[in-house]
């Protein structure tokens, strides 16, 4: 048997390229996101999360976040909704109108004009990704992709791209994470300037 290497050694390395993805980003798509997220809280609408794989967990862990914990005050909290949670929604949709399909069915009956996207890929590439964000374009729902590697076909339709260009898709699903919780840090330090409902 072929011995082990040391776990801590990879760790170590783990840590920093995540550290090194992070300090060399340009975070102005963020800061954008950001913005328009604390008017989207503002003026209740509606934000959309969808992913695939880890990044639909990390869609569904965001709902939270951004429904609850930037504020922690009752009637106060962004109307998010990942269309990744409902089961029995995606089962039915995946069989009578095939995958792809899975978000834009979803899309076309809550968004409203003027509602945010936020999309999680790792490859950028994901055709029910991509058919969502041609769904948000037509509806006047303002999208954003949070794509790694090369940032695929989102990179280009989504109206802002949060790109981080790494070849590690377990680093670019902590990307999705890590700006997540950043921007609901941000949101709490403001948390005043909303009221609840």
């Amino acid at each position: 048997m072929a011995e082990l290497s040391d776990p801590t050694d990879h760790f170590k390395d783990y840590s920093a390229r995540l550290a090194q993805t992070l300090q060399a980003f340009d975070w102005a798509p963020v800061k954008a996101l950001a913005e328009d997220l604390f008017g989207c809280w503002q003026e209740k609408r509606q934000l959309f999360l969808i992913g695939n794989g880890g990044s639909a967990g990390n869609a569904n862990h965001l709902a939270n976040d951004f429904m609850y914990p930037l504020s922690k005050t009752l009637g106060s909290g962004i109307r998010a909704h990942a269309l990744t949670e409902n089961p029995a929604v995606l089962a039915c949709l995946a069989n009578d109108e095939g995958y792809d399909h899975v978000f834009t069915y979803q899309l076309a009956v809550m968004a409203n004009p003027g509602d945010i996207l936020l999309a999680f890929s790792g490859s950028g590439n994901s055709p029910n990704i991509l058919k969502a964000l041609e769904e948000a374009k037509r509806r006047g729902v303002k999208s954003y992709a949070v794509v790694g590697f090369g940032g695929g076909k989102a990179k280009e339709m989504a109206d802002v791209a949060i790109h981080f260009p790494v070849d590690d898709m377990q680093i670019a699903e902590d990307t999705q994470t890590i700006l997540g919780h950043m921007i609901v840090q941000w949101l709490y330090k403001h948390r005043h300037h909303v009221k609840a409902a």
